[in-house]
């Protein structure tokens, strides 16, 4: 007996099953007037299930019925990651979402939001205190979908939750030599977007070879803030880097860092706190002694303390000794090493600490 030809069938669009459910999230609309197609991995399941009950019909001969077992869906993705991916699945391009999680309208098309680094950076600090959970599907009270993508959706202001294969379109190209605060790392796997795709906010280098930075991101359980390998812990080579094009211009960015480094010093005491512990807050800056305390000449506890977190931190490689009381060219240049790993140049990055080299370097 001739084994009857099954033909690839699309199940119906409205299959419920958990993985159909997971996929009709996850990839792309089609275009109007056409169902989006049933996944690859579904629609072969159906035709291997096809092929075996033909087999079995051919074994019984013909007037024998065959019990055909159902079709098999599609399982969810494992939530345990594999090897080569962050196990952070996402969810497809959304409006935001307003109380109880309804949708509070379709993308708008607006003027993207100008932000500053330290805006974008302050933003993706709130997840990270707050150790939003991750989920696919569940929202935070700022409208934000709780995964990766809706992440970074978040800490640029996006009008909409965005996923891997959109945030581009919002953002330039950049090289890994011109990363700062408040860029992003994307690794979009296009041919098959749940299979490792993972975008995370660049937080600074953390070391002067550039080989680590800290790393923004949403990922099982929570929202993390973490010391990462560049690019990545895995699939690092597919990790590109991108500048959200609303950020504040680079040079208005470097004058403003600049012009609080160079603000007039407070009035501090050495010893009218310990330098171990919290010390003066000059400009509002715990322990920061005000710049009057470094530079040729300084001698006191707080350049020592400085060079002593200069060598914590990775950056302690031009001392020939211990860090000491006397401000010399290593502390200076050490400092002028921290300022450039945190994306500062020129007059911003002159190796003399103001209170935000200061919070940073003791943060």
């Amino acid at each position: 007996m001739e084994a009857p030809v099954f033909e690839e069938i699309d199940p119906a669009g409205d299959c419920g099953c958990p993985g159909c459910r997971h996929w009709r999230r996850v990839l792309p609309h089609a275009p109007a007037g056409r169902a989006l197609a049933h996944p690859a991995a579904c629609r072969a399941l159906v035709v291997a299930t096809a092929a075996a009950s033909a087999t079995v019909v051919s074994a019984l001969g013909a007037g024998q019925a065959a019990a055909v077992p159902a079709a098999v869906h599609a399982p969810h993705r494992p939530g345990v990651p594999a090897e080569d991916e962050p196990g952070t699945p996402q969810g497809a391009r959304g409006p935001l979402h307003g109380p109880a999680g309804r949708p509070v309208g379709p993308p708008a098309r607006v003027e993207l939001a100008a932000l500053t680094r330290a805006e974008i950076i302050d933003r993706a600090r709130t997840w990270v205190a707050a150790k939003v959970p991750y989920s696919l599907t569940a929202y935070w009270s700022d409208g934000y979908r709780q995964d990766c993508s809706g992440f970074v959706s978040m800490a640029w202001k996006l009008p909409a939750n965005e996923w891997t294969g959109s945030l581009g379109s919002f953002a330039d190209r950049i090289t890994k030599e011109e990363l700062q605060p408040g860029d992003m790392l994307l690794f979009h796997n296009a041919s098959d977007p749940t299979k490792g795709s993972h975008v995370v906010i660049f937080g600074g280098w953390t070391d002067t070879a550039h080989t680590t930075y800290t790393a923004y991101e949403q990922t099982p359980p929570h929202t993390r803030r973490l010391d990462t390998p560049y690019a990545y812990w895995s699939d690092s080579a597919k990790y590109l880097p991108y500048r959200y094009k609303g950020v504040a211009a680079s040079e208005q960015a470097e004058s403003g860092k600049a012009a609080a480094e160079g603000a007039p010093p407070a009035t501090a005491d050495p010893a009218a706190a310990s330098p171990g512990v919290a010390g003066p807050a000059s400009h509002g800056v715990a322990g920061y002694p005000g710049r009057a305390m470094f530079g040729p000449g300084a001698d006191n506890p707080y350049v020592t303390r400085l060079g002593r977190q200069l060598v914590r931190k990775g950056f302690g490689t031009h001392y020939t000794k211990g860090p000491g009381p006397r401000w010399g060219e290593a502390d200076r240049r050490g400092v002028q090493a921290f300022q450039r790993a945190q994306g500062w140049r020129g007059g911003a990055a002159d190796g003399h600490p103001g209170p935000e080299t200061w919070r940073r370097l003791f943060s």
